[in-house]
């Protein structure tokens, strides 16, 4: 899968799981918490390498975005949903166009593939809405949490998506053990 003129967008291997991390952790600056996120994730049931994408240029990887599953609490059952979190690229690419390359080319294989019906995230409205991301709350939709801004709750409907499945978000255990659900008091998003 092409995404970007000099990257090749497409599922991380299996043996590349820990280039991936390193690259998330770089991207977000050396923080060590996504590093931690990404490891209680691997770790847990919401993982499946086949929601994990990879954007490489030149053999090397360049940028990571990673889709985990998570519960959608729907009044007629639970729903098997992803999570789109996180997404990064390496610090001297970034604002090239590599991160809307992976986030649009892995949109399109996961809803080609019909992984899921719905796609949630907590983001910046204005760099998600491009990729047709909305606000979830407006469309009955319920957060996992108060500290999530309710224009930061988003939502991707993809081509299985039906009406009744509306509901809470249910997040993996893994976010909320590495305390990566929303904003802590002093934060900013």
């Amino acid at each position: 899968m092409s995404g970007h003129p000099s990257i090749d967008v497409r599922p991380m291997r299996r043996d590349e799981r820990d280039a991936m991390r390193d690259l998330s952790v770089t991207a977000f600056g050396g923080d060590a918490h996504i590093g931690g996120l990404i490891d209680a994730l691997s770790a847990s049931w919401a993982w499946d390498d086949d929601t994990s994408f990879v954007a490489e240029r030149d053999g090397t990887l360049v940028g990571q975005a990673l889709y985990t599953h998570a519960l959608l609490d729907a009044p007629r059952e639970l729903v098997d949903v992803l999570v789109l979190s996180p997404v990064g690229v390496t610090p001297e690419l970034q604002g090239l166009g590599i991160g809307a390359a992976l986030i649009t080319r892995s949109l399109q294989a996961l809803e080609a593939a019909g992984t899921a019906p719905l796609v949630f995230l907590e983001g910046n409205p204005r760099y998600y809405a491009r990729f047709g991301f909305e606000p979830a709350g407006g469309l009955g939709f319920r957060s996992p949490s108060k500290r999530i801004p309710p224009a930061s709750f988003m939502v991707r409907r993809l081509a299985d998506w039906e009406n009744w499945m509306t509901g809470t978000l249910v997040y993996p255990d893994a976010f909320w053990r590495t305390d990566s659900v929303g904003l802590r008091a002093g934060t900013t998003s």
